[in-house]
């Protein structure tokens, strides 16, 4: 792994959970952290908005290159284990969850999670087959 590619994951990683965190803060009416929630969210968004120069100085741009089916199936279980996993994570957060709202939401949210885990390899594999 290059150290280029390190530095990306590194940013998508903390940046990520920076936004995430500042969500929270924003959503969640007892915590009271509003202003301070909006704050954290854009400092997030600016992290992994400088992912986007250490990528482009990485990766040259291949004006004619056909189109990989296989990053676009990838980015799209990535979409689906995402919304899956937050959709879980919804109906455990609301104001007063049931026990049948309590075991949907951590059924799904794992559900949503196993999928984004195993997007790698499968995206190893449909990359295998293609050589």
């Amino acid at each position: 792994m290059k150290k280029e590619t390190l530095l990306e994951i590194i940013l998508g990683t903390i940046g990520g959970l920076v936004f995430a965190i500042g969500m929270c803060m924003c959503l969640i009416k007892e915590w009271d952290l509003f202003k301070v929630g909006v704050v954290v969210s854009v400092l997030g968004f600016i992290i992994l908005l400088c992912i986007i120069p250490v990528y482009r100085s990485n990766h040259p741009k291949n004006e004619h290159a056909p189109i990989n089916f296989g990053i676009v199936f990838t980015w799209l279980i990535g979409i689906v284990g995402a919304l899956v996993m937050g959709f879980g994570m919804s109906k455990v957060m609301v104001d007063d969850p049931s026990k049948t709202d309590l075991l949907i939401g951590i059924i799904t949210g794992i559900i949503g999670l196993l999928v984004c885990v195993f997007n790698y390899p499968i995206y190893s594999y449909l990359k295998s087959n293609k050589k």
